[in-house]
């Protein structure tokens, strides 16, 4: 079976990885981003034909700029990948140290996790990041994007994975698989591959966990709010507003919910609609909205509860709320858990939005698009996690690690500490710098 030939290949890889030193690792993150360069012309090529394959099936804007990977693209992602090779080696960290007794010494150590397969749709660039975050975790990885961006795909892959091997990654540290029959054949094989990340979604997300027998860490979309307290400044109110709709709708940080406080709807409501619509954002207006600003040519009256939908395009749901209590109810009913924000004077309604709303990223003053692994100063991201076990929100290379403990004695036995012969100390060491010895 050749899906089973690839993980095993991914598996053995993997043990490999573990070995590398963070110069090997550093140097042959700057060799994939040559790569890369090397390779434009092909990737390019290959981007134009799934591009124009989609366009003429009638693919949406929003997919289409998810897809598209250009000269801007390729700079991103090297830049991404400078910035992931300047980071700290996440692996070997001494997390925690503890005597236990006189020559008993207990280590939690950071580690990577294994083989890891990244499930996505649509966003190639997925794949830059993902096996950027990969070698420098210590991690492999095996991968399979979307059919609309095949031949994208397999020309990133093809470059990456040759360039690691070349700086003395080990062969199959980045294995691709290529139809949905192969993914349907690597959920199973859960004694070899040891985490599942979908990137996509809802359905496409929640297919992959009820079909899996691997842990799977969901990045699903993102229903993401902005929420305008009665207190706040109406013209940072619009700016913030119109970078998170409207900066890259397409994004699964870009907001679609607008919640305005009715203590201030009649003020603000005018300006922050003027402002969306000067920034090309269509608009459905709840009843309570469309009375304060009436009707217009981008303007729709929304009359119907289905507040969880993920435009990821120019247009923006409205909706007056009577009080930060009720922003905050809509926010954790139909919200996905991803990233919101307020806006507002107040450091008490600030205080109490940030710790009630129940998503990844809560922010105050500032815009939903700050949610990126990037801007966090991860230097990448596998995805945003919207689940709370493991990581949460942007998923960088902390995601990417696990542990193991390690003990260190000098012949010590149980029996001697179940007689009461002797006893624990449990005292706390000082924690390195890194190494397992600490």
């Amino acid at each position: 079976m050749v899906t089973l030939e690839k993980v095993e290949a991914g598996a053995a890889a993997a043990r490999a990885m573990t070995r590398l030193s963070r110069g090997i690792k550093d140097d042959a993150l700057r060799r994939l981003a040559l790569g890369l360069r090397e390779r434009a012309a092909e990737i390019y090529e290959a981007n134009e034909a799934d591009v124009s394959s989609a366009r003429a099936s009638g693919a949406s804007e929003a997919i289409l700029s998810r897809l598209a990977y250009d000269g801007k693209k390729l700079e991103e992602s090297i830049a991404m990948i400078d910035a992931v090779a300047r980071l700290p080696d996440p692996s070997g960290r001494t997390l925690e140290s503890r005597r236990l007794d006189d020559g008993l010494v207990l280590r939690r150590v950071s580690c990577p996790i294994g083989l890891v397969a990244l499930i996505f749709e649509s966003r190639p660039d997925a794949l830059v990041q993902m096996a950027a975050l990969a070698v420098k975790s210590g991690d492999a990885i095996i991968v399979k994007g979307g059919r609309e961006a095949e031949r994208t795909n397999r020309a990133l892959a093809d470059a990456l994975s040759a360039s690691g091997v070349e700086a003395g990654l080990p062969e199959g540290w980045l294995g691709r698989l290529e139809t949905r029959d192969e993914v349907a054949e690597l959920l199973a094989l859960d004694r070899l591959v040891d985490l599942v990340i979908p990137r996509g979604s809802n359905e496409f997300v929640r297919r992959i966990i009820e079909t899996s027998r691997i842990p799977v860490l969901g990045h699903a979309g993102g229903v993401c709010h902005v929420y305008v307290h009665g207190d706040a400044d109406v013209g940072m109110a619009a700016r913030l507003v119109v970078d998170s709709k409207a900066q890259y709708p397409a994004a699964c940080n870009a907001a679609e919910v607008l919640l305005v406080d009715e203590a201030s709807a009649r003020s603000t409501l005018p300006e922050l609609v003027g402002a969306l619509e000067g920034a090309g954002v269509a608009l459905e207006l709840c009843p309570r909205c469309m009375a304060v600003v009436g009707p217009g040519p981008t303007r729709t009256l929304k009359d119907d509860d289905d507040w969880s939908v993920e435009y990821l395009s120019l247009r923006m749901a409205l909706r007056v709320v009577g009080s930060i209590e009720e922003a905050i109810a809509h926010i954790n009913r139909y919200g996905s858990g991803h990233t919101d924000a307020i806006v507002c004077s107040s450091d008490e309604a600030a205080a109490r939005f940030m710790a009630e709303v129940d998503s990844a990223s809560v922010y105050r003053n500032a815009s939903t698009r700050f949610a990126d692994g990037y801007r966090y100063g991860l230097g990448a991201e596998v995805g945003i996690s919207t689940g709370k076990l493991h990581a949460r929100g942007p998923m960088g290379l902390e995601g990417l690690q696990t542990y193991k403990w390690l003990l260190e004695g000098e012949g010590h036995v149980v029996s001697e500490y179940a007689s009461g012969a002797r006893r624990f100390v449990h005292e706390d060491l000082p924690v390195g710098k890194g190494g397992v010895r600490g």
